[in-house]
């Protein structure tokens, strides 16, 4: 019995190495080239509408995805392959760049700020949206400067960039704000509605549109003071895979600059948002038009 046992075990082992030979062997693959061979994109999304999030019918929809089905369809014209499977893989803002690197996906379809700091991980594609941080508070308290913000709590989301704006402001102004870091930006705006913070610092858009999702929205409002001004938006791509990033370039260039553009971006923005059924009304920026109109990475 204890040989036989012995040998489930080895058979075992075997079985997992052989697993994760081929996962190693298919990460160092040029990821076009995988893509080819295999027929699948791996795609990561969020929960972060009108981006991407799980629609009640259980489809992952929004702006950015819409965008990367396109990138898609372009890559399969490219690759000369009858299809192109879509793998949708879950991300939060804590671990994406970490699924980028490990391969568990090929690009970030949702709405990561491109900063300097990011660049050194990850590669980014060219802007799909710019936009602005402000703070989200109870309407009651009337916050509107982040000086009224002095001696009080904000939550951010880890991960995102706003835990270092939020930090940078607190120690600039000398605020003695408390920094309150939570997992999830629903949690991080729950603390909002539940008065355990003051505050939550977040994209406007996506501020907005958790408004609009609230029991009710009157009860909240966004700050008239910035905490950053307009940023550059992006999908990530693996550091140092450039034939995959020039190519998701290009389709996008291509995407960005076609009539049907506009109406991708006012299904999202200006319209009625799919699968959720409310509306933000955030009119394309002219910054946002100047850079769909002359799309090139942010060096």
């Amino acid at each position: 019995m204890k040989r036989i046992i012995s040998k489930l075990f080895i058979c075992q082992a075997a079985l997992m190495l052989l697993s994760l030979n081929s996962v190693a062997a298919d990460f160092k693959t040029p990821t076009l080239e995988r893509i080819k061979e295999t027929g699948k994109i791996r795609i990561g999304y969020g929960v972060t509408a009108p981006f991407s999030f799980t629609a009640p019918d259980g489809q992952i929809i929004g702006y950015s995805i819409d965008l990367c089905r396109r990138v898609t369809d372009k890559l399969k014209e490219r690759l000369k392959v009858d299809d192109i499977q879509i793998e949708f893989v879950p991300r939060t803002p804590s671990n994406r760049i970490q699924l980028l690197n490990e391969g568990s996906i090929d690009i970030e379809c949702n709405a990561s700020t491109n900063t300097v700091e990011r660049r050194k991980s990850a590669i980014f594609a060219v802007s799909h949206f710019y936009g602005e941080t402000r703070y989200v508070s109870l309407a009651k308290n009337k916050l509107e400067t982040l000086a009224d913000l002095k001696g009080r709590s904000v939550s951010v989301a880890l991960g995102t960039v706003n835990v270092s704006d939020i930090n940078e402001i607190n120690r600039t102004k000398k605020l003695n704000i408390s920094v309150v870091p939570v997992d999830t930006l629903k949690g991080a705006f729950d603390m909002v509605t539940d008065g355990r913070v003051s505050a939550f610092a977040m994209d406007e858009v996506l501020l907005s549109t958790m408004i609009a999702q609230s029991k009710n929205p009157s009860d909240y409002h966004i700050s008239k003071e910035k905490v950053t001004d307009f940023q550059p938006l992006g999908f990530m791509m693996r550091l140092n895979d450039t034939e995959f990033a020039s190519a998701v370039n290009e389709a996008l260039g291509e995407i960005y600059k076609s009539p049907e553009m506009p109406e991708i971006y006012k299904r999202w923005f200006e319209s009625s948002i799919p699968g959720l059924g409310v509306s933000i009304h955030v009119p394309m920026s002219e910054m946002l038009k100047v850079a769909l109109a002359n799309p090139a990475p942010i060096p």
